[in-house]
């Protein structure tokens, strides 16, 4: 079995009260029942809302490809805190030399210049689709993120949690090998390179990631375990449908078809990629669809 890898044979060390989103134990309040609700249930008030979302889950759970995926197929922006730092660094802006200098003498970057980074782009994008990535990660950080997009009048409409099984990411650490120079990621499992040990493009031996070790996942879990998960019960116990929640579990093959299915039946007005450039056909009708 896959938690074997762990030296200890046991889950990973974390306090037991942050062991998961749905049994948050070291407060007098229940969670929210409305957190478990199946996915077709507590939709935005808005009839036609736009789609701002936030995504989060554990080390190594898809939180990438689902997102990879949204935006491939949807007219939705993705906005990486990570990115955006490293573009301001780059440019030399005044949130970008603030961030260098802090970086610089090994300190945390304050959750108030994170939130002037974010809310920067967001700015840019008022009326369009998003996804907001690494940010937040605390508690403080996501009221500051809600009083910011309250005032603007651009609640969340949706937030979700990929919630894979421990066991089942450690499986999929171990059969993972990557190829550093282009970060192409292969699995033994269910996307092995055409030549075991290859690259399928360059033919470069493949290596194991720095961070797929037992050890490093379990400090990233713990990490996960003592920031996200309160962070989680806070959007849970706001006020009942303030903002569509959705915990994606279970079978690891629907999480896919899952979110694709929230998105086109809560969020009718974020269009297709296929059907805008049908739209933008010279000498045609333009395109309609209910969605």
């Amino acid at each position: 079995m896959a938690l074997s890898l762990f030296k200890s044979g046991a889950r990973p060390r974390c306090p037991a009260w942050v062991r998961s989103v749905s049994n948050v134990t070291g407060t007098t309040h229940a969670l929210p029942i409305y957190m478990n609700l199946p996915v077709t249930e507590g939709s935005p008030t808005d009839a036609n809302p736009s789609l701002r979302m936030l995504i989060f889950g554990k080390p190594c759970a898809g939180k990438g490809t689902l997102t990879s995926k949204l935006t491939d197929k949807y007219d939705i922006h993705s906005i990486s805190t990570g990115d955006l730092l490293r573009q301001h660094i780059l440019e030399r802006t005044d949130i970008g030399k603030e961030a260098e200098e802090i970086v610089a003498s090994g300190g945390l970057l304050p959750d108030e210049l994170m939130l002037d980074l974010v809310a920067q782009k967001l700015d840019t994008l008022r009326n369009k689709n998003w996804i907001l990535d690494g940010f937040p990660r605390t508690q403080r950080q996501g009221r500051l993120l809600d009083n910011y997009l309250k005032h603007r009048n651009l609640p969340l409409s949706l937030v979700v949690n990929v919630d894979i099984r421990d066991g089942v990411i450690l499986n999929w650490i171990a059969d993972r090998w990557v190829h550093i120079p282009s970060g192409r990621v292969y699995s033994t499992s269910y996307k092995p390179p055409k030549v075991s040990g290859y690259d399928d493009v360059t033919g470069e031996p493949l290596t194991k990631g720095p961070d797929d070790t037992p050890e490093i996942y379990s400090r990233r879990l713990d990490h996960y375990y003592a920031q996200t998960s309160p962070l989680l019960y806070y959007y849970a116990s706001r006020s009942p449908h303030a903002t569509r929640l959705v915990n994606l579990d279970g079978d690891v093959d629907l999480l896919w078809p899952t979110l694709d299915s929230v998105v086109r039946e809560s969020f009718p007005t974020v269009r297709e990629h296929t059907m805008l450039a049908r739209a933008r056909l010279p000498g045609q009708m333009q395109v309609r669809s209910s969605f």
